[in-house]
């Protein structure tokens, strides 16, 4: 007989969280120093006083997260070229965490940073999470009434900037999709590559300050197309890629002599793809190599 699993309510927790905090953030690591923060003020409170500990622990890492958020902004703003959140190859959780996935994209990522702090812990907290609104008024220190308004006010701000796709786990089609467009790359042929881009698809990359990408977004396929036509055809000795699924979205991860050069995300739409999301910045390349327990 095996033995009862015995419930730890914070290690339960955990992934939900992590999740949490690395949807605010866009960096693993500060998600689990937020996470880590929070276990510690866990360890410190008084439990018999805590009545919904689910409810306490959100609330908690999602003040650590907000308050990481508004001091980092500065750096964000400061950094070289876009900015793109850290890519993840995410571990796949119970199947009733499979509706959080698209919420996990680059591509969603990126759109949260049209938000400000306060806009994006509602957003999150209500539309992806769930969190009822009375929960998401005390966590963010507004009116219930003002956190509805907050949260309608987010949405338009990310409809009016671009379309977002609904759909519950990755479609086995969009990874073919990819595929097909990565051997076009691969082989030069320019028509084929160019016929399974989006007309206005755009490609955002990622170097930080010191690996060379491009400064500021590609647009339009004939642009995109050859910008990565030209990068294929680099032929860099020892380089290898590997297909694998960046979170969510069919990826790719290229590596030169066994170091990882860079990670690409792929976001397809009618049978094209549509935006391509590529991070260069060794910083940000450090949880690709394995997946991270994270809903």
């Amino acid at each position: 007989m095996t033995e009862a699993h015995v419930p730890d309510t914070f290690e339960d927790a955990r992934p939900r969280l992590l999740g949490l905090a690395y949807r605010m953030l866009g960096v693993y690591a500060e998600a689990e120093d937020a996470v880590q923060d929070a276990w510690l003020r866990w360890q410190a409170a008084d439990r018999t006083a805590i009545e919904r500990p689910d409810a306490w622990l959100t609330t908690v890492t999602t003040r650590l997260a907000l308050d990481r958020l508004k001091a980092g902004a500065r750096r964000r703003e400061d950094y070289v070229g876009p900015w793109l959140p850290e890519p993840l190859v995410v571990e796949r959780g119970p199947e009733e965490a499979a509706e959080l996935s698209d919420s996990l994209t680059l591509g969603f990522l990126t759109m949260l940073d049209r938000l400000n702090p306060i806009e994006r812990a509602v957003l999150l907290l209500a539309d992806v999470f769930a969190v009822p609104f009375a929960d998401v008024a005390t966590t963010v220190d507004r009116s219930e009434v003002a956190c509805r308004q907050i949260a309608s006010r987010a949405r338009r701000r990310l409809r009016d900037g671009s379309a977002t796709r609904h759909r519950v786990g990755a479609d086995p089609s969009e990874r073919a999709v990819v595929d097909r467009f990565l051997f076009a790359l691969a082989s030069g042929d320019i028509e084929e590559t160019l016929a399974l881009l989006a007309p206005d698809v755009v490609c955002i990359s990622d170097g930080g300050p010191n690996k060379r990408a491009a400064r500021r977004p590609i647009v339009g396929g004939d642009r995109v197309g050859r910008f990565l036509l030209n990068l294929a055809r680099r032929n860099l000795p020892g380089a290898a890629a590997e297909p694998l699924t960046v979170n969510g979205d069919p990826g790719i991860i290229v590596t030169i002599a066994g170091a990882i050069d860079f990670v690409a995300a792929f976001e397809v739409e009618a049978g094209r793809v549509a935006a391509i999301w590529l991070v260069r910045n060794p910083e940000k390349l450090e949880h690709v190599a394995a997946p991270v327990p994270i809903q």
